[in-house]
């Protein structure tokens, strides 16, 4: 199995992420999720880079934590290879958010990874329903890689 990590940008104040304990975390998420031999693209990112793609993929102007673009359906499916697709994060967003949170920033990268990867293999929480059941797997892959 294969984590591809990019980032993060250089000059971003606060943004230091242990890649490697984050490699390992997404390594033991995909196990988790019964994606041993499956790949998934993780990308860290500025709050600007993470603006214009949630402009341009979801309408909204705004930046945001966590974005996932899964391989799993629509037009590339048949041309994904082991790729799930890829979960991009503003680590600037999240610097902020684990500082609100007193918690620190591998920590909220990797549970940002985790929400975003299972919104790859198709949770959502739209409605109550599936909310609760994606928090009960957020809770379980965090238990287990955390």
């Amino acid at each position: 199995m294969a984590v591809r990590l990019s980032g993060p940008p250089p000059g971003v104040r606060g943004a230091w992420v242990d890649v490697k304990l984050l490699k390992q975390r997404a390594r033991g998420m995909l196990a988790q999720t019964g994606h041993r031999n499956s790949e998934l693209s993780i990308a860290l990112v500025d709050d600007a880079d993470i603006r214009e793609l949630n402009g341009e993929w979801r309408q909204k102007r705004k930046a945001t934590d966590v974005l996932s673009f899964s391989l799993l359906e629509g037009e590339g499916v048949g041309h994904r290879g082991g790729l799930l697709g890829d979960v991009v994060i503003s680590v600037e967003t999240a610097a902020r958010q684990a500082a609100a949170r007193h918690r620190g920033l591998d920590e909220e990268v990797a549970r940002l990874v985790v929400h975003g990867l299972l919104h790859i293999l198709g949770h959502d929480h739209e409605d109550p329903e599936e909310a609760q059941i994606m928090r009960a797997e957020q809770r379980r892959l965090w238990k287990a890689v955390g």
